[in-house]
């Protein structure tokens, strides 16, 4: 996630490689009018989310690396490769031993593809619910919901 302007500078205050004064200096032409700023403050941090929201939602930088490019390579390539032999042994009476470790290699495989995929590729999603509580006490009528069938 790209940070902006003002995060660097004030991680470089933070760490010392500048100065209290310089980072006030290079803030000074900025202007924010008090709504801005209180809009900017009350953003997502005191304001309850509606239900179903998403929160965040970033695409993972790593999957457009060139490793998960070759691992889902070799996992097509071994699916293909474990499927097809399971499939000729299958037309062709083989023992059951030999086409369960084919099927089992095949599952594997798939397995491990799923594991980069989740891991490096699938976006971060954070989806906010909000839930009513399990448990009902009976002296509580106001919470009770009332079906019609």
């Amino acid at each position: 996630m790209n940070e902006d302007i003002v995060m660097r500078l004030l991680k470089q205050v933070k760490s010392g490689e500048v100065s209290i004064e310089d980072a006030r200096s290079a803030l000074d032409g900025v202007n924010l009018t008090e709504e801005e700023y209180i809009t900017a403050v009350d953003h997502g941090v005191f304001n309850a989310p509606k239900p179903g929201t998403i929160v965040r939602s970033s695409i993972s930088p790593s999957a457009t690396s060139w490793l998960v490019t070759i691992v889902f390579a070799w996992g097509l390539f071994w699916t293909i490769y474990w499927a097809g032999g399971l499939s000729y042994g299958l037309f062709n009476y083989w023992d059951q031993q030999i086409l369960s470790f084919f099927l089992a290699m095949m599952l594997t495989t798939l397995i491990i593809m799923g594991i980069v995929y989740l891991k490096w590729v699938m976006p971060d999603t954070l989806i906010v619910k909000h839930r009513r509580n399990k448990f009902i006490p009976a002296k509580d009528p106001e919470s009770w919901k009332k079906y019609e069938v």
